[in-house]
């Protein structure tokens, strides 16, 4: 079945969003990339089971898949709770770097969205500092509470359930390409 849009989950986890959001939007075909084997035998599981038709998925690092996928054929990218990497001289590995950005940047349609979620404060902070620097990407915001609510339909993920019940909030970061 043709779809109507394409949007990129990076680093997956458990699959919870990408499943709830493929179900929902049968319209639109999802990209999940995990390299975790238990995640994506996680996640393999629930599309047979839920017969779902509308996601494809890769196995290994996204940046490769990144640099592979043509320009601006990406309506949305999704990166929830990314590993935050929270020692100050591990931040070099975090997911959001200037060259990632130039990555989302290139595979998104012109108008297309990068949407984060975090609960780390640093982490939060380096992706705001990022996409100023980077200066290809709008942040959607308009009051605090925008960043503070989550994503429109959103089913919530164990990283934020947990997040939750060690008494951390969440940020919720929409950006569009320019």
């Amino acid at each position: 079945m043709p779809v109507e849009s394409i949007r990129l989950e990076s680093g997956f986890g458990g699959g919870e969003h990408l499943i709830h959001r493929a179900a929902a939007n049968p319209q639109t075909g999802f990209i999940g990339v995990e390299p975790f084997v238990n995640s994506m035998a996680k996640l393999l599981a629930r599309i047979e089971e839920l017969g779902l038709r509308n996601i494809r998925l890769y196995d290994d690092d996204a940046v490769l898949v990144l640099d592979w996928l043509p320009d601006a054929c990406i309506d949305h990218i999704d990166l929830l709770y990314p590993d935050p990497w929270p020692k100050k001289k591990h931040w070099k590995r975090r997911f959001v770097s200037d060259v990632n950005l130039q990555r989302f940047h290139r595979v998104l349609k012109p108008g297309g969205l990068f949407c984060f979620a975090s609960d780390i404060d640093t982490y939060v902070n380096w992706v705001l500092q990022h996409i100023d620097r980077h200066n290809g990407f709008a942040w959607t915001a308009r009051n605090a509470s925008d960043w503070l609510t989550p994503f429109e339909d959103w089913p919530g993920t164990r990283y934020e359930a947990k997040a939750r019940r060690e008494g951390r909030s969440s940020a919720y970061l929409s950006f569009r390409k320019t």
